[in-house]
């Protein structure tokens, strides 16, 4: 496998580094002085590395991105998520101010400091339990707003299963960030 890495040079960068993100062209990231000769010598010495991380990026999921559209997968999304907060927000004794559904590239969920709560519409491709721990996970951040024991106590207290919904997010994660609908 011969694949085409993009070089990209930051004046930022204090050192290299290479990523390989589902579904789009590995990217180095060099220190804008360092000198072609070593960029080649990385990129040469990261070669299996970078095979092994392409095997590892087989599609699990199935998605078919010309039966899901964006729109409609935020709709159902924002109401799921509203159901599930409704429910749990009173059992945990916590008031969200607003929900949003968005199109993050690295989160699944966040909580603001002021009570809102922001979901990555893609959850809505995961198992429903799946969606359902990380509502539960950003609730629980409006009565501990860190990971602390408590915060995972917490969580535990509402969804005893939850490692297991995390690992899944872990590992299928970047190809469900990765997908793109049909438009």
């Amino acid at each position: 496998m011969d694949e085409q890495i993009v070089v990209r040079r930051s004046r930022r960068a204090k050192r290299w580094t290479l990523r390989a993100p589902w579904g789009a062209p590995a990217q180095l990231t060099v220190p804008a002085r360092l000198p072609a000769r070593e960029v080649e010598r990385i990129l040469a010495e990261q070669r299996a590395w970078l095979a092994r991380e392409r095997v590892r990026q087989v599609p699990q999921l199935d998605l078919d991105p010309t039966l899901v559209f964006e729109d409609e997968a935020r709709r159902a999304a924002r109401e799921l998520v509203r159901m599930i907060a409704d429910e749990e927000a009173p059992v945990l004794g916590v008031e969200y101010a607003r929900i949003q559904v968005r199109d993050q590239r690295t989160r699944w969920g966040s909580c603001s400091t002021r009570g809102t709560l922001s979901f990555n519409w893609r959850l809505v491709l995961a198992p429903f339990a799946v969606l359902d721990y990380v509502v539960v996970h950003e609730l629980c951040h409006l009565r501990e707003p860190n990971h602390s024991r408590r915060f995972w106590s917490l969580v535990e207290s509402r969804r005893p299963d939850w490692r297991e919904h995390r690992t899944w997010l872990r590992e299928h994660g970047p190809e469900l960030l990765a997908f793109q609908p049909g438009r």
